[in-house]
């Protein structure tokens, strides 16, 4: 199901209850019925990336190569992505990293040194704002633009990969990435390294749900994830998977 179609069947559903009411009496009450569904849709489709529900996004690779790609999201942070590409460089990993343009004000030597280190980097906004899901589509356009214009000026790429903030799509979200040319990137392992949970609970939930053509997301944000990070490095390659960046896994340019 995609937003369209979804919209479609509400349409037809409504429209023969109305008939029913008209030539058979029926009670307008069952118009309650296909409203909750089609409400219960949307709000299933904008928080789960992986539904393509307004959008398409890459969330995985369909292979049986033993590869998986990590992805970053919030930085650049000043003390924590430093430290995430010492580790990637440890284990001759690569990363794409999906940055707030407001962050990238003072760091912009750590995006100089994501790119000369083989890694990628992609927009996750500007403001990463709590409310920026209720953006129209100049918003969200205004919101990606500025990031791109940061980047742009600092290494010289205007980007092509996009994570939503939060991994919420919209109709305006999803105007906005298709008329700015960008592809919206998932992920199929939430790491969840935000959260309260431990380092073992996350390495856990992160490691059992590895495989082939996986795409991780994690947060170059805090000391947990770098723990995190590590010992999943580790597992990788103690278990023959290569971990690379999602253009590599995707096969896409991340660079217009």
């Amino acid at each position: 199901m995609t937003y369209h179609s979804t919209r479609l069947c509400l349409l037809i559903a409504v429209s023969i209850i109305v008939l029913l009411h008209t030539f058979f009496m029926l009670t307008l009450w069952w118009l309650l019925l296909p409203s909750v569904i089609y409400a219960a849709c949307i709000i299933y489709g904008s928080s789960v990336i992986q539904a393509n529900f307004f959008a398409p996004a890459y969330c995985s690779a369909d292979t049986t190569e033993k590869i998986i790609a990590l992805s970053f999201d919030d930085g650049p942070h000043p003390e924590y992505t430093p430290q995430v590409l010492a580790l990637l460089a440890n284990y001759e990993a690569t990363a794409t990293f999906f940055v707030i343009g407001k962050h990238i004000h003072g760091n912009e030597q750590l995006l100089k040194q994501i790119v000369a280190e083989g890694h990628s980097i992609g927009n996750h906004s500007y403001s990463h704002s709590f409310f920026i899901d209720f953006k129209n589509v100049q918003g969200f356009k205004e919101e990606l633009t500025q990031t791109e214009e940061l980047v742009f000026n600092i290494i010289g790429k205007r980007m092509k990969l996009f994570r939503p903030p939060y991994g919420v799509t919209t109709p305006n979200l999803a105007k906005a990435a298709k008329l700015l040319d960008y592809r919206i990137i998932g992920w199929n392992i939430r790491s969840l390294d935000t959260t309260k949970d431990s380092v073992a609970v996350i390495t856990r939930r992160v490691q059992s749900q590895i495989t082939s053509g996986a795409i991780i997301l994690l947060h170059d944000t805090s000391d947990k994830t770098i723990q995190v990070l590590e010992q999943t490095l580790n597992f990788a390659q103690t278990n023959g998977y290569k971990v690379v960046s999602v253009e590599r896994l995707s096969a896409v340019n991340p660079y217009h």
